[in-house]
């Protein structure tokens, strides 16, 4: 069976598996994000001594951004106009290419995890659907007619606006580049810093009010996106989406806001399994970057 090499490129840190064409993961590791002269070496390192024992057919990385994702261009695989110190303009595929001479497929975080929902996930036999992680940040990837959605670069879905009622929710929010977007509002770090704990999660209870905004904003990001690409199914994971009871409290205000314009009976009458947790939970960014790597390997974009 062949093997392939998946890289999880995340904020906080690196995950580098070995995985093969069932989605199995063989193994795995976490490295911290640091600058890439401290973390490239350390992940390349890695691969070498797996590849040296079982030889690898490709190697995948499903990055945060905002990345390069257009084999076409000059700068494809590169990551972009990232705030994170170091990694603005990073060319990562080449890094790979030049370490391994291998096949490297690329996308961006949320693209891979929604590869992996639609390999292996809540995502199989759907041909239109979005993924979406509420974590460190928001982002969102999907699947357009089997295809992962692309066009000028790859979809912001975590920076669109959504209603922000300054007079019951004064917040500014914690976007660097726009202030109170969807992220700037409802990512982890948002709400931590509202409410001013370490992680909302673990110290905001159920009946607390940020439970109520948070899933107030989530609801209506999500009818945004239906609304604009009616996708078949929506699949929402990351850390904050970790509280138990935040997707049940998203499900009645999306059929609130849309108000019986979409009159569909998979949302009005089994929105429990329109709007949906990830299938291979945490797992879904790393399984992601090996099917990238299997892509890769084909030569499929």
């Amino acid at each position: 069976m062949k093997l392939f090499g998946g890289i999880e490129a995340g904020g906080t840190k690196f995950v580098c598996a070995v995985g093969d064409s069932t989605g199995t993961v063989h193994e795995k590791i976490r490295i911290p994000t640091r600058t890439p002269n401290e973390t490239m070496p350390e992940l390349i390192a890695y691969f070498k001594d797996v590849h040296s024992k079982t030889p690898l057919s490709a190697i995948g990385v499903a990055s945060f951004g905002p990345v390069d994702p257009d084999p076409d261009s000059p700068t494809f695989g590169y990551i972009t106009t990232t705030p994170k110190p170091g990694w603005a303009q990073f060319n990562f595929v080449g890094a790979m290419r030049g370490a391994f001479g291998l096949p490297v497929g690329f996308d961006t975080d949320v693209n891979g995890a929604a590869l992996g929902e639609y390999r292996w996930g809540t995502g199989q036999g759907l041909d239109n659907f979005i993924y979406i992680t509420v974590g460190t940040g928001i982002g969102a990837g999907g699947m357009v007619n089997g295809k992962l959605l692309h066009g000028l670069m790859h979809p912001e879905m975590g920076h669109i606006f959504v209603p922000h009622d300054k007079r019951h929710d004064p917040f500014e929010g914690v976007c660097p580049f726009h202030g109170d977007c969807l992220e700037g509002l409802a990512s982890g770090p948002s709400i931590n810093k509202r409410w001013k704990v370490k992680s909302c999660s673990d110290e905001l209870p159920d009946d607390h009010e940020a439970w109520e905004l948070e899933s107030g904003y989530l609801a209506a990001a999500l009818c945004n996106y239906i609304m604009i690409l009616s996708p078949k199914r929506i699949i929402i994971g990351g850390g904050v989406m970790k509280h138990e009871s935040l997707l049940s409290k998203i499900h009645p205000k999306v059929i609130s806001l849309l108000n019986g314009y979409i009159k569909h009976k998979t949302i009005l009458e089994d929105i429990e399994n329109y709007i949906v947790a990830p299938g291979l939970g945490d797992q879904s960014r790393i399984c992601g970057a090996i099917a990238l790597a299997e892509l890769a390997e084909n030569n499929i974009r």
